[in-house]
């Protein structure tokens, strides 16, 4: 099947592809499934590998893609063109090598898509289809494409939910699958949106609005802030105000709630946004004035929008009661949402929503907006909400604190000039000012005139007496009257007000308490009966999961039996009627081109292969043919240009004869006036320098002042030049100076440490070397006194050796008798001592020991105690000698040997 789908590709064959993957399809869809999704996956790369290799190889790829359906063909006339035109450049290259590859790599889209469409077992391959169509509309700008795509998508969950019966539905109700469909509905809406594509974009949005209500489950939140985040887009650039502040409201309110990571700074930033886009929605309604179908009409068109974001309606109800500016700045200050914004929104609002300032209100706001224009950038702990800009919504502000201060005004003054209401408004033309007003008288939210021949605008009904103006005065009444009460109290009242005074505190300390524990417990209530609900969720999946587990395994148990029976003979019988069905088709194509004739001989016997090959012959005849036919059109056509400019030419030569007849007159005509006038301008021009001649003497006088004054200021300003100049080069021939003497100080303090620390260096290597030379003759010393000593110790060894060898090889002494006990063996051959009463010469007495007294018998010579002059002896010898490596105690007899 790869090899298959590789000469497919390689031929660009893509209904022949759609076909082999249909029936492999049919062949795999019980059995295994992974495997088609594995070759369809390799059809899917080698498309896009091809693609891209024709991109790369093509030069300009905005002229190569300047097509703008992918899915039409050639015309006549283009095709016509293309053989006779001569059309050799780069541009005919790239079409020919580029466009064909992206026809064919949109066609696998759509191919693929259609194969995989409403199937249980392959929802995730078709997921990915679509996110690679949607990044291959993006990367090459295809809008077109994009649009068929969004509408192929959307047939396909129409055909699932009209047809409800098949076998390999796909269940919406699975957490997996309605994670996969939503996932491509918000690709789809993130591609609309970077594509500019706002109707698309809100048809999508609508897309994901039904699914939710499909379903009957709300996505996660992290999606529904990608939802409102992109509504919040759409409703901007319809400018539908009121819309775009509620969807920011919705959104805020899933940042505050589900953001954990979010940061006070981007909490301000979302919240001064959604400020301001309340604000920035008109004060008045627009429909005031509009016909009842009209309103019936916007009323259906607002219960929509009101869905869309998450504000579910009554249609019997008014839209006012509900979605309105007033209704939503309420509850903007009831949530807390003004408290998190950025003070100057905070003013601002105060300003535009609050404060009576008919004169002073515009040159209030004014610094306010140029602070608020300067807010905004890309939220580093909201990575899903776009980058937030709050300089978009100054000329709505603008427009909005127009509209309050006209409206104020009008509460005061009845009439008032043109010019002093312009310098009222700085930040706004009085053109633009009439346009706003135009719109509010229109509205009903303004009564005013204007009067332009006399510079003069008129407010109020024009009455007896102002409705604005009597309820401005009733309240400034009242302010009064309030005012002086709180300057001078009556006795009662204040006696009063201090008997309730510190029952209010307690009262409003309870209160505070209730309401602490009420919301505590509703918070308890809330997260219980969530708990509940995702266990009771988790119980009905896990059983579902079991049941449709059981289910399965019937199936597959049932299938594999099935299959095995009927395998054979299904392949057998739709092999023979594939094969009867395409040699019925190649017969009666091959009729239709003999038209009428006789495709075959008598008694020739019809198969398939017999077809095929008439079939592949009338092809290359066909194909001959066409190319006869376009020679012989291309010699025709070379055969009457050339008839053509052979009959032109004498034409041709004819006119170009006459022109240059029309010329030469032409041209005497224009020089011979040109003479005239040029001798009329020299008449002119002498009767001017004569007229003019009088003033030369002036005119000299003059000059020659004005040359003297200006050569005695140019003196003055040279010399003035020139002792600056001298000035500045002293100044910086003593700037130089000083630097050169402090580079000099500098390099020679550097170099003096220089020296010193190498002087240190040098010091301390001599000492490192002179240690190492003293620590090397002490140890030389040393080993020469040890092998000395080793030297000297072994001569006498020999030398005690030697005498006792003389003592025991002299006759007549006979070594005193010892008991027969066994000698260790690391101690040497004792010598026995004489008897005490026998006689020893004198010249014997030095090398053997004086015997005691008494000595018990079985003892060993060694075990005798030794006399205290050897033992001295030995102490001063054991002293000097050094202890040998690894040696223990000596032996006894070498500790009282004679010296």
């Amino acid at each position: 099947m790869f090899k298959y789908v590789e000469l497919c590709v390689d031929l660009r064959k893509g209904r022949f592809a759609k076909d082999g993957l249909i029936q492999y399809r049919i062949i795999c869809q019980q059995v295994n499934v992974s495997s088609l999704e594995e070759v369809i996956k390799h059809f899917m790369h080698l498309s896009t590998e091809k693609a891209e290799q024709a991109r790369t190889q093509a030069q300009a790829l905005e002229e190569a893609l300047d097509v703008d359906d992918l899915e039409a063909d050639k015309r006549p006339e283009d095709l016509m063109l293309s053989y006779v035109s001569g059309e050799k450049g780069r541009d005919r290259s790239d079409r020919e090598v580029v466009t064909p590859w992206f026809k064919f790599l949109w066609e696998t889209y759509r191919t693929v898509l259609e194969i995989l469409r409403n199937n249980s077992k392959l929802e995730a391959l078709y997921a990915m289809t679509a996110h690679r169509a949607f990044q291959f509309c993006k990367q090459y700008k295809r809008t077109t494409e994009f649009r068929r795509l969004c509408e192929i998508i959307r047939n396909h969950l129409a055909n699932l939910n009209k047809y409800r019966d098949q076998r390999d539905r796909p269940d919406l109700t699975a957490p997996e699958s309605l994670q996969l469909y939503l996932d491509t509905r918000f690709e789809q809406l993130k591609i609309a949106t970077e594509l500019e594509l706002w109707q698309e974009a809100f048809r999508s949005v609508e897309d994901i609005h039904g699914l939710m209500c499909m379903v009957k489950k709300t996505p996660k939140p992290s999606l529904m802030v990608v939802y409102y985040a992109k509504l919040t887009e759409i409703f901007w650039i319809s400018a539908s105000h009121l819309n775009h502040a509620y969807a920011w409201f919705k959104l805020f309110s899933l940042q505050k709630s589900f953001n954990r990571n979010l940061s006070q700074k981007d909490l301000q930033l979302i919240a001064s946004s959604v400020v301001l886009a309340a604000l920035s929605v008109s004060p008045y309604d627009q429909t005031c004035a509009a016909s009842h179908t009209e309103i019936e009409n916007e009323k259906e068109r607002n219960w929509r929008m009101a869905n869309l974001i998450g504000f579910i309606l009554d249609l019997k109800i008014d839209r006012g009661d509900v979605l309105s500016r007033s209704a939503l700045l309420s509850e903007l200050v009831a949530k807390g949402v003004l408290s998190c914004a950025t003070q100057e929104v905070k003013d601002l609002f105060h300003i535009l929503e609050h404060e009576f300032l008919p004169l002073d209100l515009a040159v209030k706001i004014q610094p306010l907006l140029t602070r608020i224009s300067k807010l905004g950038g890309r939220l580093a702990s909201a990575s899903s909400v776009p980058e937030v800009q709050l300089s978009q919504y100054v000329p709505a502000l603008e427009k909005l604190g127009t509209l309050r201060l006209l409206q104020q005004v009008s509460r005061v003054y009845q009439s008032m000039k043109i010019d002093h209401l312009s310098r009222m408004i700085p930040f706004s033309d009085f053109s633009v000012v009439e346009k706003i007003y135009v719109d509010a008288v229109k509205h009903n939210f303004i009564a005013m005139k204007v009067d332009h021949m006399k510079g003069v605008m008129m407010f109020g009904n024009m009455g007896l007496e102002s409705d604005g103006l009597k309820d401005h005065l009733t309240n400034f009444a009242e302010s009064l009257n309030k005012t002086r009460a709180m300057v001078y109290p009556p006795p009662e009242r204040a006696s009063r007000l201090g008997e309730i005074l510190p029952s209010l505190a307690e009262t409003v300390e309870r209160e505070h308490r209730r309401l602490l524990a009420r919301k505590s417990i509703i918070e308890r209530r809330k997260e219980e009966q969530e708990r509940q609900l995702l266990e009771m969720e988790r119980e009905e999946e896990s059983r579902r999961l079991m049941q449709q587990k059981i289910t399965e395994e019937a199936e597959a148990k049932r299938l594999a039996t099935e299959s095995e029976l009927r395998k054979k003979q299904r392949l057998l019988k739709e092999i023979e009627e594939k094969e009867l069905e395409e040699a019925q088709q190649l017969l009666q194509d091959v009729s239709k081109k003999k038209k009428g004739k006789k495709p075959l001989l008598d008694g020739e016997k019809v198969t398939k292969q017999t077809l095929l090959d008439m079939a592949v012959h009338e092809q290359i005849k066909e194909r001959e043919e066409r190319e006869k036919k376009l020679t012989k059109l291309s010699k025709t056509m070379d055969h009457l240009e050339r008839a053509k400019r052979e009959e032109s030419a004498p034409l041709i030569e004819a006119a170009y004869q006459q022109r240059l007849l029309e010329e030469s007159v032409l041209h005497e005509r224009e020089q011979q006036l040109e003479i005239e006038l040029s001798q009329q301008r020299h008449e002119g021009d002498l009767k001017e320098k004569n007229r003019l001649v009088r003033m030369l003497g002036n005119k000299t006088i003059f000059q020659e002042r004005v040359v003297h004054r200006r050569q005695a200021e140019f003196e003055k300003r040279r010399a003035e030049r020139e002792e600056q100049i001298s000035r500045m080069i002293q100044a910086r021939k003593l700037e130089r100076e000083a630097m050169r003497k402090k580079i000099f100080y500098v390099r020679s303090e550097e170099e003096r440490l220089k020296k010193l620390q190498e002087e240190e260096e040098a010091r301390k290597r001599e000492e490192a070397e002179q240690r190492r030379r003293e620590e090397a003759e002490r140890k030389a010393k040393l080993d020469e006194i040890a092998e000395k000593q080793r030297q000297r110790e072994r001569e006498l060894d020999e030398k005690a050796e030697r005498q006792k060898r003389e003592l025991l090889a002299r006759p007549g002494i006979e070594p005193r008798p010892i008991e027969p006990v066994v000698p260790a063996p690391a101690a040497p051959i004792a010598v026995a001592a004489p008897a005490p009463g026998k006689y020893v010469p004198r010249h014997l007495r030095q090398g053997v020991p004086a015997a005691p007294a008494a000595e018990p018998r079985g003892v060993r010579p060694d075990d005798r105690p030794t006399l205290s002059n050897d033992r001295w002896r030995s102490d001063r010898s054991d002293e000097r000698r050094p202890p040998a490596f690894g040696a223990g105690s000596k032996s006894t007899w070498s500790s009282s040997r004679p010296r």
